[in-house]
């Protein structure tokens, strides 16, 4: 229309224009990534998409990352005390105070934390039986389809149980007493032990498991790890290195197991269907 603006206005209007933009781009994309695709597998892409989002700000929410609001003043008012934390719960920089409850925290993770103190092994057990049965189901409804395999829904979510948390549990104590720190030659040093020297122990025992539940000989057993146990080290060498850094650098003892489950949902989906593969 016609009149004049000052430069501030203007630029105040080309920075929202440029924003709103930038909201709209992703959707605008993925419209155009899958406009050409099936119907179902265009569903299934959203719905997996929306998982990830949501796990996304669930994680973020659990270990303290919030929206900036600079734009917003304080209201001054006092953290509530948890009666369920100790002072001593976390000594972790990525997780919230674990003195205090904050608006937006995970529901439970006061009651999760006082597990963790007070029953960590069972408390970890349980984190890992989550993780890997999450992983399966993705794994099922997003790339295998067919039919739902509840033998081998329960097969792994049972493994996650019985040796993922509880080997995690001795194996990261063992491992934090003896390399302490967390300098970059400890972190290092930590990532080197877990990969070149837990992970091919752990992945041994996955693929063993797993014969023995179906009934395989020891000698189908010993074919299928000769088989299968390079690939799968190599698909852990290209994930956890970096996440094992964050995890030794940042995150306290007792919480790396969920965190590792955190991460290690998708990675699930991967072991599944290679232990599962024919």
């Amino acid at each position: 229309h016609k009149g004049v603006i000052d430069v501030e206005t203007y630029a105040n209007l080309v920075q929202t224009a440029d924003g709103r933009f930038r909201q709209l781009t992703p959707f605008l994309s993925s419209v155009a990534i899958t406009k050409d695709l099936p119907y179902d597998l265009t569903m299934k892409t959203m719905k997996l998409t929306t998982i990830l989002v949501a796990s996304s700000l669930l994680a973020a929410s659990a270990f303290g990352v919030t929206p900036s609001r600079s734009g917003l003043k304080k209201t001054g008012s006092a953290a509530i005390t948890s009666p369920l934390r100790k002072d001593s719960a976390s000594v972790s920089p990525l997780f919230r105070d674990a003195t205090t409850t904050r608006g937006g925290a995970v529901p439970g993770w006061a009651w999760y934390n006082k597990e963790l103190d007070e029953h960590p092994l069972t408390a970890k057990a349980c984190t890992s039986l989550v993780g890997w049965a999450l992983g399966d189901v993705l794994a099922q409804v997003f790339i295998s389809g067919g039919p739902f395999d509840w033998k081998r829904f329960i097969t792994l979510s049972i493994f996650g149980f019985i040796y993922h948390g509880p080997s995690g549990h001795f194996f990261y104590n063992w491992l934090d007493s003896k390399v302490p720190g967390t300098d970059g030659k400890s972190v290092a040093t930590k990532v080197a032990i877990d990969q070149l020297i837990w992970c091919p122990i752990f992945m041994t025992v996955f693929f063993t498991y797993l014969g023995l539940v179906n009934g395989d000989s020891f000698v189908a057993i010993g074919d299928k790890i000769k088989a299968d146990l390079l690939t799968a080290c190599q698909g852990s060498w290209k994930v956890w290195p970096i996440v094992h850094a964050v995890n030794f650098k940042f995150i306290s003892n007792k919480h790396r197991l969920v965190f590792i489950n955190s991460v290690q949902v998708a990675f699930n989906m991967f072991l599944s269907l290679i232990g599962t593969k024919k």
